[in-house]
């Protein structure tokens, strides 16, 4: 009888996971209940001082700063990225506009971010376009503030929200609209009613696939931002560098993945509960007709 390979085939790739993404998980939330070291690292002695420290009203105040960044930013990427997707899908350039949408990954994250710079600061090109109209007499600090986060955020997230809508617009079948509109439903009917219906799943991945990255975000808020806009990755690389405090960096990023990971879950549960019931009207409609 010929063994089953299954197992062999896979592990590689259980190798990597292990080594990769449990391991250091492990890492970081045993020292998340160690104490702090004097001169930085961890003493190994079991103590809760850092989640304890989580309490203080500067986490919370930084905590709802971040869920509030982050979701504005998923927000407006999946606003940008429904009507993108839908005309790409509908477009006979799809590979080329796909290509200008995967471009821009070709490029340094960091230069990308630094671009911002050059258009938005004082005396980057909006500001001298601006001036040069006289639509403005001085300088607009568009930059260092939550708007300049959530802005170059949507910008740096935005094909991963593209390109999961895309794929479930494709394969959406667009007689049901044209079916929706001879039986007497106006466009935005139809539109709410028969597509966003159909292509929830990829609405659901966009919005995991930008909210994740976006709620951990460091390095954009770190240039981009002011006092307003301090998000828990930039608390979290404090504590690692600067005041060395290891056991609260662990605590922050143990809270961060379980938030994180109750969002996934918690998407995914509604999505599937979602799809059931129109799967249901779906077989009750077909049975009475």
């Amino acid at each position: 009888m010929r063994k089953n390979p299954g197992p062999f085939y896979a592990m590689p790739v259980s190798i990597w996971i292990a080594l990769f993404f449990v391991v250091p998980l492990a890492i970081i939330f045993t020292y998340s209940f160690m104490q702090k070291g004097l001169y930085g690292g961890v003493v190994f002695k079991f103590s809760l001082d850092a989640y304890k420290a989580l309490s203080n009203p500067v986490f919370l105040r930084v905590t709802f700063t971040t869920f509030l960044i982050a979701a504005s930013a998923t927000i407006l990427m999946v606003f940008l990225a429904l009507p993108t997707s839908y005309y790409i899908a509908r477009s006979k350039y799809k590979n080329f506009l796909l290509l200008l949408i995967i471009i821009p990954f070709w490029t340094n994250f960091l230069i990308r971010v630094y671009a911002w710079i050059a258009i938005l600061g004082n005396n980057g090109f909006l500001n001298s376009l601006l001036l040069s109209t006289g639509l403005i007499d001085a300088h607009i600090q568009f930059l260092y503030n939550k708007y300049a986060v959530i802005l170059v955020t949507a910008y740096t997230y935005l094909p991963f929200a593209i390109l999961p809508l895309f794929s479930s617009i494709e394969k959406f079948d667009f007689s049901l609209l044209e079916a929706a509109r001879d039986l007497g439903a106006s466009k935005r009917q139809a539109t709410f009613k028969i597509l966003l219906p159909n292509i929830r799943a990829g609405i659901t991945t966009a919005i995991l696939f930008t909210f994740i990255p976006s709620f951990g975000s460091y390095a954009i808020p770190q240039i981009m931002g002011g006092s307003d806009s301090l998000m828990l990755g930039n608390i979290i690389a404090r504590e690692l560098t600067i005041t060395r405090n290891w056991p609260l960096a662990s605590s922050i990023s143990v809270v961060l993945t379980i938030v994180t990971t109750l969002c996934v879950v918690l998407f995914m549960r509604l999505n599937k509960n979602a799809t059931e019931s129109v799967r249901k009207i779906s077989v009750t409609d077909r049975g009475k007709s």
